[in-house]
């Protein structure tokens, strides 16, 4: 018998990496809202007939189509801590700040669902004043929340890669609850950092990489010997970077996904774009097992009353803290406030029950990197120059890091062949 197909509408679209996971669960895209060109290039070729809009800005509610879900990861450059601490605006930035124009869409339709994606820092920006405005703006409508900061790398994809989920059911915490919970637990992951340090395999041929990539970052993929916290493949003759496919493959999309419709881009910038829409985009796997528990709870009744009763049978909340005060009570615009969020909970009726969940689901998925790397041998242009290696290293022996052996015996080999 076949699953019900259920609808999603799809805000802050990129490259369509919530609109591919749910796609494959057995929902169909109704409407994508995408602002950057690229993107909206990438969208067309994969989603020709779907409804398009540009600026969420100019939406008129009225021309948005029915849909039980709706998902969107609002820009974050104003969370990221990548930015550094001086330039983080939070929600009072203008990207960021767009989450206000979501959800005074999501007011005005009261979709059934409503799933967020953001960066980690969200639960620290602005001291922590930001999330608790997207907590109690979403209670305030009538949603039950449940909030889990994931890590792409235990959901199938050996990518590093940890990012808040929000869950947000009208009226009905004990789904949202379901979807980002498990009953027997988040499993707890042994010795995590050694896989930045073990080679994918042991064999002696080249490529060689490790277990586990860093995050990708939405940049360039250029590289200037100024980062090394950035995944590098070590080949017989020289170190490179990832290549657009490569990165694709890395956050689960299909390979050459972000190749656009039309070849009006100037070719030299082809891999920035891809680079960048790539880096901004969320994980597919993770948002499949989302996607699949929320498919899974459309379909079932589940008595909305329960929440309190029942959430010490989920394994993470038998420790839970409990908020003494209600979030309708708090007054997150006091700029001499701080709050600390745990990186898993629920809203019910106003209140929160904060756990120490791991990223992870009950049963985390293994991945490799190796599988992932191309093996035969990729254009120059991905390469790094004896100046960039010497970079690289002269930065790791300043912070004092540590780099995954073969890639530092790589590094040294390069640098070596350059010319004072």
């Amino acid at each position: 018998m076949a699953k019900n197909t259920y609808k999603i509408n799809s805000f802050f679209s990129g490259i369509g990496g919530f609109d591919i996971a749910f796609n494959n669960k057995n929902f169909s895209t109704q409407m994508l809202c995408e602002i950057n060109p690229f993107c909206n290039q990438v969208l067309n070729r994969h989603w020709p007939n779907t409804l398009k809009f540009s600026d969420i800005n100019n939406i008129d509610v009225s021309n948005i189509p029915d849909a039980e879900v709706w998902c969107g990861g609002f820009p974050c450059q104003d969370i990221s801590v990548a930015r550094g601490a001086s330039q983080r605006l939070g929600l009072a930035g203008h990207r960021s700040g767009l989450f206000y124009q979501f959800a005074d869409l999501i007011a005005e339709k009261m979709p059934e669902v409503v799933v967020i994606e953001n960066v980690g820092g969200l639960f620290n920006s602005n001291k922590g004043r930001d999330f608790g405005v997207i907590l109690q703006t979403l209670s305030a409508l009538g949603y039950g929340i449940a909030w889990r900061l994931l890590n792409s790398r235990y959901f199938g994809v050996p990518q590093s890669r940890t990012r808040v989920y929000l869950c947000c059911w009208k009226n009905n915490t004990a789904k949202a609850l379901n979807v980002m919970f498990d009953k027997e637990g988040s499993q707890k992951p042994q010795n995590p950092r050694m896989d930045f340090m073990t080679e994918a395999s042991s064999a002696k041929e080249y490529p060689k990489v490790p277990n586990v990539a860093y995050c990708l970052a939405a940049s360039s993929g250029r590289h200037t010997g100024t980062d090394w916290s950035r995944t590098y493949v070590v080949c017989k003759n020289g170190v490179r970077r990832l290549s657009p496919l490569e990165s694709e493959r890395l956050q689960g999309f299909p390979d050459n996904w972000t190749l656009p419709l039309e070849t009006n881009f100037i070719n030299d910038n082809i891999d920035t774009f891809r680079y960048t829409a790539i880096g901004n985009a969320v994980s597919v796997p993770v948002v499949e097992w989302i996607a699949e528990r929320i498919h899974a709870n459309l379909s079932k009744e589940i008595n909305i009353s329960t929440i309190e009763k029942s959430i010490d049978v989920y394994k993470d909340f038998r420790k839970a803290k409990v908020s003494d005060t209600l979030l309708s009570e708090i007054n997150f615009e006091d700029a001499e406030s701080e709050y600390k969020w745990a990186h898993g909970g629920v809203v019910s009726e106003g209140r929160c029950y904060e756990c120490d969940a791991y990223p992870t689901p009950s049963s985390i998925i293994e991945s490799s990197l190796l599988p992932l790397i191309e093996k035969k041998q990729e254009n120059s242009i991905y390469f790094l120059t004896p100046n960039a290696a010497e970079g690289i290293l002269r930065r790791v022996d300043h912070q004092k890091r540590t780099l995954f052996k073969p890639l530092r015996e790589g590094l040294e080999k390069l640098k070596s062949q350059n010319i004072t």
